[in-house]
């Protein structure tokens, strides 16, 4: 009996490691039988528009921050097909019946289209485009699967790290440490990427902060003192033996009893033995904990960690919790997923929608037209993308012309900046925990017509075809 471990198609990695030469199959197999039914009826060149959006915020959510749009512009670039992947394809049996052209289409694959975004670190809200593809029609449709997985878990991250430093505060050191929670070493990365410009200070994840030109932050974890107590004598000769090589670095007090640990560290303090910089709390009432902590050693950085959010860290602060920094982990990187989608609203010049129940999308190439007042957000217009815009700012720009980007890589810190101060601006109401109310988009005169007009032309082509 045959099995699907005993097929091979020529292109098999057990390790199931990615590299960009892979890009362009990291999809889902509808996206190339479709690609072949284009090609098949003739239409695979006809020039199509994707919007990718979400219908819904997240539950608990007053708005997103976009985020992923790199990695986007990276996975466009490198988008191609090599002979082997082709042939790999071919070994399926799957596409036995598509036309010939398909493969050269596929051989002679490179991403050609524009691309319009709004900048990282936007805050966005139902139904705004984050992006735009405007391409031939195979192309559009094959990159959706990718688009979607980038932007749709790097909105989410950045975010929850957006609310985390909205609700910790400026003040506070804020630390990623989310690596061994993230849904797979690649995500791990990505998470570590959108919780730095969404506002966090620093990752624990030493290759994502190597590659994002950062320095990686953390402190020690509850084997070493284990280790060490039980082979050289005692926690506090553990805590003595990581300050000689790390003096920087801040002890975890928590194995085993903080505040006994906290008194032993106050005396080397005090004595001039040691200078301390900080103290990690993992376990624990870390109300009580922290100034208890804090009555011993009133100049040293308490640190909290231990499965946190942005409720948690409200709470603490709401009961007095004497805590500088938190480091954020599993909620961060985990949690309620950013359900975007990628419809297809333009094809050939002609206005196309989706009229089914509960997944009705607008019509058309769109522009998010946004207004402030003395730099707070006062209204959002969801508009046709040839609009007037007025004293409106249109927030999707241009950013790759014919396959070419248009501008290089934004620093973290500048979409760190633009994530703070899009955070800044929005409604208070928007921006709180509890019952957040999201910013109403208006609907545009054009684009309420267009959609008007779409919805006829679309019932009257179904009805025709019964």
């Amino acid at each position: 009996m045959t099995t699907f471990m005993d097929v091979g198609y020529g292109y098999q990695n057990p390790d199931l490691n990615l590299s960009p030469e892979d890009y362009s199959l990291l999809t889902d197999l509808y996206q190339l039988t479709m690609a072949a039914c284009y090609t098949g009826e003739g239409i695979e060149q006809k020039r199509a528009s994707f919007e990718l959006f979400v219908r819904r915020l997240p539950e608990g959510f007053g708005y997103l921050i976009a985020m992923g749009l790199e990695q986007a512009l990276e996975y466009l670039a490198k988008f191609h097909f090599n002979s082997s992947q082709i042939v790999a394809l071919q070994k399926t049996g799957i596409f036995n019946h598509a036309p010939e052209r398909f493969w050269t289409l596929l051989a002679d694959s490179g991403f050609t289209g524009d691309v319009w975004a709004v900048p990282e670190g936007t805050a966005v809200f139902a139904n705004e485009p984050l992006l735009r593809i405007e391409a031939p029609l195979w192309q559009a449709q094959l990159v959706e699967t990718y688009l979607l997985n980038t932007l749709n878990y790097q909105t989410l991250i950045a975010t929850r790290a957006a609310r985390l430093r909205d609700i910790a505060g400026e003040k506070a050191t804020l630390l990623e440490f989310g690596t061994r929670r993230a849904f797979s070493p690649q995500a791990s990365l990505w998470a570590a990427r959108a919780a730095l410009a969404g506002g966090l200070d620093a990752t624990s994840n030493v290759l994502a902060a190597l590659q994002l030109g950062q320095k990686p932050s953390g402190t020690m974890a509850h084997a070493l003192v284990m280790a060490l107590s039980a082979l050289e004598g005692s926690e506090e000769q553990a805590f003595t033996a990581f300050h000689q090589y790390f003096p920087g670095a801040p002890l975890l007090i928590d194995t085993y009893d903080t505040v006994a640990a906290a008194q032993q560290l106050a005396e080397k303090v005090n004595s001039g033995d040691i200078t301390l910089t900080g103290v990690r709390l993992d376990s624990g009432d870390l109300v009580t904990l922290s100034k208890q902590v804090r009555s011993l050693l009133p100049d040293v950085s308490i640190f909290a960690s231990g499965d946190l959010d942005e409720w948690e860290i409200k709470r603490l602060k709401t009961a007095g919790a004497e805590i500088d920094g938190y480091g954020l982990g599993t909620k961060l990187v985990t949690g309620s997923p950013v359900n975007g989608v990628y419809k297809l609203v333009d094809i050939d010049d002609i206005p196309v929608m989706k009229l089914s129940s509960g997944k009705f999308t607008y019509p058309g190439r769109k522009q998010i037209f946004r207004s402030y007042v003395d730099a707070k957000l006062q209204a959002d217009r969801l508009g046709l993308f040839d609009e007037i815009p007025g004293i409106e700012k249109p927030l999707l720009q241009l950013v790759i012309k014919k396959g070419k980007p248009l501008q290089p890589p934004e620093s973290l810190t500048t979409i760190r900046q633009r994530t703070t101060v899009s955070v800044a601006g929005l409604p208070e109401e928007t921006r709180r925990l509890e019952n957040p109310i999201s910013v109403k988009v208006q609907i545009s005169p054009p684009l309420q017509q267009l959609t008007e007009e779409t919805k006829k032309r679309t019932a009257k082509n179904a009805k025709e075809t019964k």
